[in-house]
């Protein structure tokens, strides 16, 4: 039997080819995903250990607040890290040097003023160097680094972008007025952060003590030991020679590491986890594909395996057949499938780093015994299951009726059970979507959305005939013969068609779910932004830190400005226990022309009266109503009581408690900065205010300057990035369930042989053949697309309803342009899946088919 497995494998080479290739692709996903996150952990684990090769013991000082990120929060009263501290360290006897260090962000103009980098990577230090001159952290490429103020030193990389040289004029800025620094040197550094595409900006000391702390002050003492000195010891005589302090800490730079390295671990944990779900569902897309092809083998085999069981061939032992088939085939597919996936993930390492030029650390392929031995079981194992059913299918026919006839239709008692599992997973599905929708229950939603999927599946094979039907009288009409040909062949075998459209409805359905849940949030945000806010743009800054409060002064100043609020939060202690809430100080003059109040309760004029704004929301947890008075304590200290003169909706530009700056401003911390800047001009949003806005913040390049239509774009760009991702992630199961098409049409066509043959002989021409192939695939693939729309329609309302908290004013928006593309590219994918069996059916010899057995 074994040897009869082998040699049906060798005999059905062809006809085995696609299922072999959904396998090696769905293989070479999980395999390829498996080895790129295995380099890119240990390629980031080597480049972060270089980072502490050299650092023994690390104090930090997590109470140094930056200026740059301050925002408005009680400072750390007790001891910090500053210079005598740093030479107390330097001088224990297990110390070699200690190295203070300063940091913060730092944005860098190129010569438009465009910022370098993403905002969010863009670093400032100090330049520390040693007895020669040059800091060990940052190697020298040209020049020297900084030694003054009025100096600065940039990673080769930034400089390059930014097209600067040693001895240009560089435009830096932390969070107020634009400096113009002299570039001394440049620099190489091995932090991910910039290696990434970030940005590092080094100053010397003085200067990134004055823009990031106090002078003399440092955020982290580094400290290397001597040759042979023991890091626990150092790190004991560490600990007592620095201040004590709730906010001090010291950690030897072997744990740094070792977090660094469980932090890169969880990082391409969650990335390995994203690409593996896909896989996952390439994979399950191919498990049709796999179950469909030994389907029609064993339907195309019949009488030989009725003949097996007449000369004695046991039930279990076809079973057994015909599952070593699918061993085989699993086995030599996944072998494939790890070498091309090895060759995946060195061609996406090499593609990231050169032309989409993503900066990730070199290294060689990891391919872990882990990888080898997963990647090979997923793909057999996935393949026996899947000829699973098909091999218990054949070793129930009797042999005297499997001799009779060469196919074995489908019982009615089969297919009634199966409507009926069908029916009862679909209606639980439904209903399951209801309850999750109406709890705002994601997990129960996508439970929900499994079970529906799954009924459908079941139940595509009752669902063929009718949804088929609605392409009849069209196809009769502009096609003829061929149509009505095409029209029988789809529908003849439910069962086959179901399951090959269903390859193509999972991809449709999940392109659709996103594409409606992403249009549905894009619609919500901008009725949002347009519906809350007043102001014509809003000035902030584009790595989310605090804007200097000079900056509101200088705005309020600009050319057709005629309102201006500026945005601080402040800390304050409420009640008994002392817990802490926000209020958001604002100008009480002007916020009510800047922001849309939805007042329910009281007047909008309260800020005005000095009085409190608070949100319904905001109010109901705190057990406040109009008139409730509020017991603060202020950043600084001071006491104070607070009154509620207005209730108002919470909305995307009003949250928590709303507080009138001239009574709350003047007990911030010193120094605290500013969320935004509202401002409204005489003329509206115009270039001309927009320009005007950017001059009087000093061009710097880290301050936005965003109207409405500038939000919505970046929202749009947002949303399609993360579509753009997905998509390309869900293109390996299209491409799937692509070659399911072209796999079931060509074996249909080798099945059907002598029928064709028949056709050609009393009148059809080549053709008429291969548009009759053409339109049976087209119809396969539209019916997977329109059911694929339908069910992703429906998950997608359910995903919007269970958002609707976030969200309040999102309603499902179906984009009808997007649909109609994606059932456009069904009917694509049909007709091109139906070239090579329609010509292989047109060129049909009509005397050997009509011969055929």
């Amino acid at each position: 039997m074994y040897r009869t497995a082998l040699r049906n494998v060798l005999a059905h080479k062809a006809r085995l080819l696609m299922t072999t290739l959904a396998v090696l692709l769905g293989t070479a996903f999980v395999a390829g995903t498996l080895v790129f996150t295995d380099t890119l952990a240990a390629a980031w684990r080597s480049q972060s250990a270089k980072s502490y090769t050299d650092i023994a013991v690390t104090v930090s000082d997590n109470g140094a607040v930056g200026k740059g990120y301050d925002h408005g929060g009680k400072h750390s009263e007790g001891p910090s890290l500053t210079e005598d501290t740093r030479k107390a360290i330097a001088a224990l006897p297990g110390a070699a040097e200690a190295r203070g260090v300063v940091s913060g962000f730092a944005g860098i103009a190129d010569h438009k003023g465009a910022l370098i980098g993403d905002g969010f990577s863009t670093t400032g230090t100090n330049y520390v160097p040693g007895a020669d001159g040059n800091d060990p952290r940052y190697p020298l490429v040209d020049g020297r680094g900084p030694r003054a103020t009025g100096e600065i030193a940039l990673d080769a990389k930034t400089a390059q972008k930014g097209g600067f040289k040693v001895g240009d004029t560089v435009r830096v800025a932390v969070n107020g007025p634009v400096m113009e620094l002299k570039l001394t040197g440049t620099l190489n550094t091995n932090d991910p952060r910039i290696r990434a595409g970030g940005s590092l900006a080094a100053f010397d000391t003085a200067t990134a003590q004055q823009l990031y702390l106090s002078p003399g002050q440092y955020s982290e003492i580094d400290v290397r030991g001597k040759p042979g000195a023991e890091d626990t010891a150092l790190l004991a005589a560490v600990k007592q020679a620095a201040p004590a302090s709730d906010s001090i800490e010291a950690r030897t730079g072997r744990d740094l590491a070792a977090e660094q390295d469980r932090m890169i671990d969880d990082a391409t944990k969650g990335l390995s986890t994203i690409l593996l779900v896909f896989a996952g569902i390439s994979l399950f897309v191919g498990i049709f594909i796999i179950a469909n092809t030994f389907t029609m083998l064993i339907a195309q085999r019949t009488r030989e395996l009725a003949l097996l069981r007449a000369v004695g061939a046991s039930r279990k032992q076809v079973t057994l057949s015909v599952l070593a088939e699918a061993l085989l085939v699993g086995l030599g597919a996944s072998v494939g499938g790890l070498v091309a996936g090895i060759g995946i993930a060195s061609g996406l390492q090499a593609l990231l780093n050169g032309p989409w030029d993503a900066n990730l650390p070199d290294g060689p392929l990891v391919i872990a015994p882990g990888t080898v031995i997963g990647s090979l079981a997923v793909g057999t194992v996935v393949t026996v299951l899947a000829a699973l059913l098909p091999s218990l299918r054949a070793a129930r026919i009797a042999p005297v009726a499997a001799m009779s006839s060469g196919d074995q239709p489908a019982t009615q008692k089969s297919l009634l059970v199966r409507n009926i599992i069908g029916l009862l997973f679909a209606a639980v599905g439904a209903a399951g979507l209801v309850a999750g929708a109406a709890a705002k229950s994601v997990n129960l939603v996508g439970l929900a959305s499994a079970a529906l999927m799954i009924g459908v599946f079941v139940l595509t094979p009752l669902l063929s005939r009718p949804v088929i039907a609605l392409f009849a009288p069209l196809l009769r009409r502009m096609f003829g013969t061929p149509g009505k040909l095409a029209r029988e062949n789809a529908v003849r075998n439910p069962r086959r068609t179901a399951a090959t459209a269903s390859a193509l409805t999972i991809g449709v359905t999940l392109i659709t779910t996103l594409t409606v849940v992403g249009a549905s949030v894009n619609k919500a945000s901008d009725d949002a932004f347009a519906a809350d806010l007043k102001a014509d743009y809003a000035v902030a800054m584009s790595n989310y830190s605090m804007l200097a409060p000079e900056v509101a002064t200088q705005i309020a100043k600009a050319p057709g400005v005629t309102a201006v609020s500026a945005e601080r939060d402040l800390p304050v202690e409420t009640g008994a226990d002392g817990e802490t809430s926000w209020l958001t100080s604002v100008n009480a003059a002007a916020y009510d022309r800047l922001v849309e109040l939805k007042v329910t309760a009281g007047s909008a004029d309260a800020l005005k009266q000095g009085k409190l704004i608070a949100t319904t929301g905001y109010a109901e947890r705190n057990h406040l109503e109009l008139g409730s008075t509020m017991e603060v304590t202020y950043p600084d200290g001071a006491r104070g009581s607070l009154t509620v003169g207005a209730l108002v909706e919470g909305t995307s530009g009003v949250a928590g408690l709303i507080a009138p700056e001239h009574v709350v401003g003047a007990h911030a911390a010193p120094g605290s900065g500013l969320q935004k800047v509202l401002v409204k001009g005489a003329d509206g949003a115009t270039p001309a205010l927009k320009q005007a806005l950017r001059d009087a913040s000093g061009g710097n390049p880290l301050i936005t300057v965003k109207g409405e239509k500038d939000i919505k774009a970046e929202n749009s760009r947002n949303v399609t990035a993360v579509l753009n991702v997905m998509y390309g992630l869900l293109g390996m199961s299209v491409i799937v369930a692509v070659l399911g098409v072209v796999n079931t049409m060509a074996m249909s066509v080798f099945e059907r042989r002598r029928e064709i043959g028949m056709l050609r002989a009393i009148g059809l021409d080549r053709r008429g053949i291969g548009r009759m192939v053409r339109l049976e695939s087209l119809m396969i693939a539209l019916f997977g697309g329109v059911v694929g729309v339908l069910l992703g329609i429906v998950t997608a309302w359910a995903a919007v309803r269970t958002i609707s908290g976030a969200l309040k004013s999102i309603t499902l928006v179906v984009p009808p342009v997007q649909i109609g593309l994606f059932l456009v590219a069904a009917a694509v994918i049909g007709l091109l899946a139906a070239v090579w069996p329609a010509r292989r059916a047109a060129r049909t010899d009509i005397l050997g088919a009509i011969k055929s057995e």
